[in-house]
C-alpha cells in the first residue's frame, strides 16, 4: 500500500522564471532605478521588490508603509495597471516558442514558462560525437544543419543538484566517463546546455530568469529554484532516492499542487491537530515533504480517505502521493495563440454601497474589454499597440478582425475578511455565469457603450443573484472577478466566409 508510484524519466523539462519580473519590466524603460531598491506598488501592498530591496530586507506582500519603514530610500512604482507587464511577457513567450519544435510552451502566469525540449535533446543525442564531446554542435533545426550552437558536451552547463553533484563539480573523469553511460544523464546535459542559450537570448531582450532542468513540470520548476537570480540548475537524480531526498527537504506548502487546503489536512492528520491560528494567517508550513511521506500512517488509501467526500476532486489522494513522491505525469501544454480565459480583478477594503459596486464593475468591465481587443484581434495581437481609448466616441471595432470569441462570462465575488476571524482567503467566494452578450462584438456601440450596457443589462443582475441585498449593513465586498471562457476560434485568422465575428452577431442579433 505504501510503495512509490512509477515515474518517468524520459522526458527533459525546462521551466523559465524571469527574476523579479514586474521589477525587470519597470527597470528596461528606467535603467536608473537597477541600481536603487525598487518596489511596485498594488493598493497597498508591495507586489514586488528588486534584489537592491530585498537585500536591504524587503519582501514582497508586505504593507507599504512597513517597507518604507525598514527602508526610507524605497522607490515605489504604481503597478495597477498589468499591460505592460502582459507585453513582455507575450513578447518573451513567442521568443522561446519560435525555438520549440513540437510546439510545447505552457505559460504560468506572466513571468514562468515551461519548454518541453525532449524532441529537440532526443535528435541532437543522435548527433553527438562521443569521441569529440569537447567540440559539440546542438542543432536548432531538422534541416538547418548550420543553425545552432556549439557546446562542450563534457560537462553540465550551469549550476547541479543531486547524485553526483560534487564529482560533477570538479569535473572527474570517473563521473563523466559513467555519466556518459547513462541516457538520464546525457539527456540532462544536453538540456542544460539549451536552457543556457535560451536563456542568454532572454537577456539579449533585457530579461534575465532563472531556469530548472529535470524530467517533469514539478522537478523542473523546483529545481530552478535552488540558485536564483541570473542562473539555472539542473537535478541530477539517477535513481529514485536521489528525487525522493530531493523533495524531502522541501516544506509542504512549496511544492507546486499542494495548497493551503491540502497542507492543512496534511498537516492535522500527521501532527494530530489543527496548525495553530498563527500558521494559517501566516501561511506558515510546518512539516516538510519528508516527515508527510515518511509517517507511517501516511498511503494512498489514507489520503484518498482524507481527501475524499461529496464534490471532491477523483483520485485527489493518489495525485498528492505522487507528488510526494516528485511525480508529476502533467505535460506541458501545447502553445495556444488564443488563451483559455481572460479575467480581470481587484480586491477591496470593503465595497457596501450600490454606487460603489457599480462604479468598480465599470472600471473593471472597460478593462476586460480592452484586454480581449488586445488578446483575441490579430491586427492588435502585438507588443507595439497594447492601449486602447475605451472612452471613446467612436468604436474601431469595424476595422479589427477577431482571431477568437468568447462564449461565456463569469462573475466572481467574495466578502472582505481579515486574519483575526480565522477565515481562509477564499471564504465564501461564489460565481455565476451566463452566455455573453452579442452586442459585446458589435461595431455599431462606442466602448464605452458596451461597457455601460453589459454591466448594467448582465454583471449588475449576477452581482445581484449572488449578494442579496442584506437588511442592515451592506455586502462587504472584498474581491471581485470578471472572466470570459469558452472560447470559440474563428478559421483563416478571425475571418470565417469573408466576415468578422462583430459581423455574425449582428445578423445573430437580427434572427432573434
Amino acid at each position: 500500500k505504501r510503495k512509490a508510484p512509477r515515474r518517468r524519466d524520459d522526458c527533459a523539462i525546462l521551466h523559465f522564471d524571469l527574476d523579479c519580473f514586474y521589477a525587470q519590466c519597470v527597470e528596461y524603460h528606467q535603467p536608473a532605478l537597477k541600481a536603487l531598491p525598487l518596489g511596485i506598488k498594488q493598493k497597498s501592498i508591495l507586489a514586488t521588490c528588486n534584489y537592491e530591496a530585498r537585500r536591504r530586507g524587503v519582501k514582497k506582500l508586505m504593507l507599504i508603509a512597513d517597507a518604507k519603514k525598514l527602508c526610507p530610500e524605497l522607490v515605489i512604482v504604481e503597478g495597477e495597471d498589468l499591460t505592460p507587464f502582459r507585453n513582455v511577457s507575450k513578447k518573451l513567450y513567442a521568443l522561446l516558442r519560435a525555438y520549440s519544435w513540437n510546439g510545447k510552451i505552457e505559460r504560468l502566469g506572466l513571468d514562468e514558462m515551461f519548454l518541453d525540449v525532449t524532441d529537440m535533446v532526443a535528435y541532437n543525442l543522435g548527433l553527438l560525437n562521443r569521441n569529440a564531446v569537447h567540440e559539440s554542435f546542438f542543432c536548432l533545426s531538422r534541416t538547418d544543419p548550420e543553425k545552432g550552437f556549439a557546446y562542450d558536451a563534457s560537462s553540465f552547463a550551469g549550476c547541479v543538484h543531486g547524485d553526483g553533484e560534487a564529482q560533477v563539480a570538479t569535473g572527474t573523469t570517473a563521473a563523466h566517463e559513467s555519466g556518459r553511460d547513462s541516457a538520464l544523464y546525457m539527456r540532462l546535459l544536453l538540456a542544460s546546455h539549451l536552457a543556457r542559450y535560451l536563456r542568454l537570448k532572454i537577456e539579449e531582450e533585457g530579461f534575465t530568469s532563472a531556469c530548472g532542468i529535470s524530467t517533469n513540470k514539478l522537478l523542473a520548476k523546483l529545481a530552478g529554484n535552488k540558485h536564483k537570480p541570473r542562473n539555472q540548475t539542473t537535478l541530477l537524480a539517477l535513481r529514485e532516492d536521489d528525487v525522493f531526498s530531493f523533495m524531502d527537504e522541501h516544506r509542504l506548502r512549496k511544492v507546486p499542487g499542494i495548497g493551503s487546503k491540502i497542507t492543512r489536512v496534511l498537516e492535522a492528520h500527521v501532527l494530530g491537530h489543527e496548525p495553530t491560528d498563527h500558521d494559517v494567517h501566516t501561511m506558515e508550513c510546518v512539516l516538510t515533504v519528508g516527515e508527510v511521506r515518511n509517517h507511517p500512517t501516511i498511503s494512498p488509501p489514507v489520503l484518498e480517505k482524507l481527501f475524499g467526500g461529496p464534490g471532491s476532486e477523483k483520485g485527489l489522494g493518489a495525485k498528492v502521493w505522487g507528488l510526494l513522491h516528485g511525480v508529476d505525469d502533467a505535460e506541458v501544454k501545447p502553445a495556444r495563440d488564443v488563451p483559455t480565459q481572460i479575467s480581470i480583478e481587484d480586491t477591496y477594503r470593503g465595497l457596501n454601497e450600490p454606487a460603489e459596486i457599480h462604479r468598480e464593475m465599470l472600471l473593471l468591465t472597460a478593462s476586460l474589454l480592452r484586454r480581449m481587443h488586445i488578446d483575441l484581434n490579430n491586427s492588435n495581437n502585438n507588443t507595439q499597440n497594447s492601449s486602447h481609448d475605451l472612452s471613446s466616441s467612436s468604436s474601431s471595432s469595424s476595422s479589427r478582425k477577431w482571431t477568437a470569441y468568447p462564449k461565456t462570462i463569469r462573475l466572481t465575488t467574495r466578502p472582505k475578511t481579515t486574519a483575526a476571524e480565522g477565515k481562509p482567503y477564499n471564504w465564501a467566494r461564489a460565481s455565476r455565469s451566463g452566455p455573453i452578450p452579442g452586442f459585446v462584438f458589435s461595431s455599431a456601440m462606442t466602448s464605452g457603450q458596451i461597457v455601460e450596457r453589459l454591466v448594467s443589462e448582465t454583471l449588475l443582475p449576477m452581482f445581484y443573484k449572488l449578494n442579496p441585498k442584506p437588511e442592515r449593513r451592506g455586502w462587504n465586498i472584498g474581491l471581485i472577478n470578471v472572466c470570459v471562457a469558452n472560447m470559440t476560434g474563428i478559421d483563416g485568422g478571425g475571418v470565417a466566409s469573408g466576415r468578422d465575428i462583430a459581423t455574425m452577431f449582428r445578423r445573430q442579433e437580427e434572427v432573434l
